[in-house]
C-alpha cells in the first residue's frame, strides 16, 4: 500500500486514513503560520519517516499573508492560499504523503471556506488536484440540524473537487484562534454516540467525511487532572454505526483536537478507536518560543548592539533572523519526534 509523495487528496486520501486505522497510528496535525513553521513539519516528518497533516486557522493564515496585509479579510484567503501553494510545491521533494488542511471554521468564518472552495476550483481545472485536501466546518455551537445540513451543503460544493469536510460534535473547550470558549457547559464536551450516527446518516452518502467528536478535550495545556478525557465515547460511536450499518471495525475517520498537553494514556487508548489525525499547537508554540527565548539569552549583546561597544564585535551572525528562527525550527522538529512516537507512526509512511 503506497501512494506518491506529496500532498494527497481524494481516493489517496481514504488509503491514507485506512492505512492509520489499520495500524491503529495517527498523524498529527500541526498548525502553521509562516513558511518556516511549514518546513518544520516538512523535516519532521521526513526525518521520522511519517506522514503528516499541516493546517492553518483563520487566524494563522492571515499572518501567513503578512498582518500588516491592506485587506484583512482578503489576506486571511490568500495566506492560506499561498500556504497551500508552499505545500504543494516542497511536499513530493521531502518524500512524505502530506495532508492539508484547515481548521476550526465557526459559523461566521463559513465565507472563509467558500473563498477558499472559489480558490480551489481554479486550482482543480488548472492542475487536476485540490487545493487543500480538506476543510474543517466547526458548527458545534449551532443546533445539531444546522450543523449537519450546512456541513452538508459545503461538502456537496467539495465533492467534486475530490475534497473531504471535517466536523465536529460535541464542542472542545478552550479557544482556539478566537473560535470557541472557557465558558462551556461540561456536557457538552462529551459527544453523544446517537448525535455520531446522526451526522453519519446525513453525510456518508455525500461524500467522505471525518469526525472531531469531543470527548472532553481541550484547546491548549491545563493543569493535570482539569481535562477528564472520556476515550471510550469513541468506542460507543464506533459501535453504534457499526451496528446500524453492518461495517467492519471502526468506521468512522476519527480526530482528536486539544491534543497538547493530553495524557500519553489516553492518546495510546484513543488510537484503538479509530482515531487518525491528532491536532497539536500550543506544544509546537512553546517548542519554538523556548529556544528562542534561550538563544536570545545565551547572545543577550547581540539584541542590544550591532558591534559590541566595549570589544568591537560584530554581532550579525548573532542576530541574523536566520540563526534564531533556525533554532525555532530545530525545537518545533524535536517536539514532533515525540508526536510522532506518541501516535506510533514513525517509520510508517506510505509515500513510495
Amino acid at each position: 500500500m503506497s501512494v506518491k509523495p506529496g500532498v494527497v487528496s481524494g481516493e489517496d486520501y481514504k488509503t491514507l486514513l485506512k492505512a492509520c486505522k489499520d495500524g491503529k497510528y495517527a498523524l498529527p496535525a500541526v498548525n502553521v503560520v509562516n513558511s518556516n513553521t511549514a518546513n518544520a513539519v516538512l523535516e519532521a516528518a521526513a526525518k521520522n519517516k511519517s506522514d503528516v497533516i499541516i493546517q492553518a486557522s483563520n487566524g494563522g493564515a492571515q499572518f501567513y499573508a503578512g498582518k500588516g496585509f491592506p485587506d484583512g479579510d482578503e489576506g486571511k484567503v490568500l495566506g492560506a492560499v499561498a500556504l497551500a501553494k508552499h505545500v504543494h510545491m516542497l511536499a513530493e521533494h521531502y518524500g512524505v504523503c502530506v495532508v492539508l488542511h484547515t481548521d476550526h471554521a465557526n459559523k461566521k468564518l463559513i465565507p472563509w471556506v467558500e473563498k477558499l472552495l472559489d480558490h480551489g476550483e481554479a486550482f482543480y481545472k488548472e492542475t487536476g488536484k485540490p487545493l487543500y485536501t480538506s476543510h474543517m466546518l466547526d458548527l458545534s455551537e449551532e443546533p445539531i440540524e444546522e450543523n449537519i445540513s450546512e456541513s452538508a451543503r459545503i461538502l456537496k460544493r467539495m465533492v467534486p473537487l475530490d475534497m473531504s469536510i471535517e466536523i465536529e460534535l460535541g464542542v472542545t473547550g478552550g479557544e482556539e484562534d478566537g473560535v470557541g470558549s472557557d465558558e462551556i457547559d461540561n456536557d457538552k464536551l462529551y459527544t453523544q454516540p446517537e448525535d455520531v450516527l446522526y451526522a453519519h446518516n446525513i453525510l456518508s452518502p455525500i461524500g467522505h467525511y471525518s469526525l472531531a467528536a469531543s470527548f472532553g478535550n481541550v484547546h491548549g495545556v491545563y493543569k493535570p487532572g482539569n481535562v477528564q478525557l472520556r476515550p471510550e465515547i469513541l468506542k460507543n460511536s464506533q459501535a453504534l454505526v457499526k451496528e446500524r450499518y453492518q461495517t467492519g471495525d471502526n468506521p468512522l475517520d476519527l480526530v482528536f483536537h486539544g491534543g497538547s498537553g493530553s495524557e500519553k494514556s489516553k492518546i495510546a487508548e484513543a488510537l484503538e478507536y479509530g482515531v487518525f489525525k491528532m491536532n497539536i499547537d500550543t506544544d509546537t508554540q512553546f517548542a519554538q518560543s523556548k529556544a528562542v527565548g534561550a538563544y536570545v539569552e545565551a547572545n543577550a549583546r547581540a539584541f542590544k548592539y550591532q558591534i559590541d561597544p566595549d570589544d568591537g564585535t560584530p554581532y550579525k551572525k548573532k542576530y541574523d533572523p536566520r540563526t534564531w528562527l533556525r533554532e525555532a525550527e530545530v525545537s518545533m522538529v524535536e517536539r514532533l519526534d515525540e508526536a510522532f512516537a506518541d501516535l506510533q507512526s514513525a517509520g510508517k509512511s506510505i509515500a513510495g
